[in-house]
């Protein structure tokens, strides 16, 4: 058996091939670790030993087997991707719907909590024109007409004359002028039988003086005062001045016209500040209304 020489008896080449062959024995030991734990996914075959020059210049070949970590079949991880995506499609999927739920659960909240919208009060709607009344007999006394009034219809009549009169406010007609026919009366509200004893009567629903809309006024032609008695002697461009606790407004005289008592549409509302006069005709017959029409003055 040849003695082992000591290193420092061995050549420069001896000592390169034992650097070698201690390097395999390392890389080899390395490799049967891994063959062990799996950690090796494919052996190629063996390729030629590298040259001493090559080992010396450390361009030396890797050897023969490619060691890696172990990775899941590429199957897997298609399988796996898949359900990932699936995974957050549902995700936003259910985000999107919590959301959709969230805010329709507060505008329900809201339209639960919000205060009802007022509806307006719809204006009464008279079967008759007011003033209606039968002639006066030798001692002045009269009554309502009810005759004219159609049968099926006096039950309305009769709710309507219990119509809550508005309280008094300031935008309110309190006086009416007529200078052609010398009139100067005070104005209550409501036309009913009672008011008319009192006064120019003004239509509950009606426009207030200088106000969009008509506001109807009406006052008997041969009882109580006489009010209204000469409506038919005015003429366009006559003036009608109605007061209230703050203002007075003119309105002029555009034209008149004899009608049906159940002729009601002259009381209609209208898009301009107008003022409409009522009153019975002819003169102690009282079977129709005479209506005078007057616009605001500019």
């Amino acid at each position: 058996m040849p003695r082992r020489k000591a290193p420092e008896d061995l050549s420069v080449d001896e000592l390169r091939r034992l650097l070698i062959e201690k390097r395999r024995g390392t890389r080899r030991d390395r490799l049967d670790h891994f063959r062990r734990t799996g950690r090796v996914i494919s052996v190629t075959p063996s390729l030629p030993p590298p040259s001493l020059t090559d080992l010396t210049s450390g361009a030396a070949s890797e050897p023969a087997e490619s060691v890696a970590e172990a990775r899941p079949p590429r199957l897997a991880d298609r399988i796996l991707l898949a359900v990932e995506i699936i995974a957050v499609v549902g995700l936003v999927f259910v985000l999107l719907n919590g959301l959709g739920l969230l805010r329709e659960l507060n505008q329900e909240v809201a339209a639960a909590l919000a205060p009802e919208t007022a509806q307006a009060t719809p204006l009464i709607t008279a079967v008759v024109l007011p003033s209606g009344h039968t002639p006066p007999d030798a001692s002045g006394n009269t009554r309502p007409n009810e005759l004219e009034i159609p049968e099926h219809l006096r039950p309305m009549v009769q709710s309507l004359a219990n119509a809550a009169v508005p309280t008094p406010g300031p935008e309110q007609a309190i006086r009416i002028q007529i200078p052609a026919l010398n009139v100067d009366a005070p104005i209550v509200q409501g036309d009913g039988w009672e008011q008319l004893k009192k006064g120019v009567g003004q239509h509950i629903g009606s426009a207030d003086p200088g106000q969009v809309g008509n506001a109807v006024f009406s006052a008997h032609n041969d009882v109580y005062g006489e009010l209204f008695r000469y409506l038919d002697k005015l003429a366009p461009g006559d003036k009608v001045i109605l007061y209230t606790q703050q203002r007075q407004y003119v309105y002029v005289i555009t034209g008149t016209v004899i009608v049906e008592p159940t002729q009601v549409e002259v009381m209609a509302h209208t898009a301009d500040p107008t003022v409409t006069l009522i009153s019975c005709y002819p003169y102690l017959v009282d079977k129709q209304r005479i209506v005078v029409f007057a616009i605001l003055q500019n």
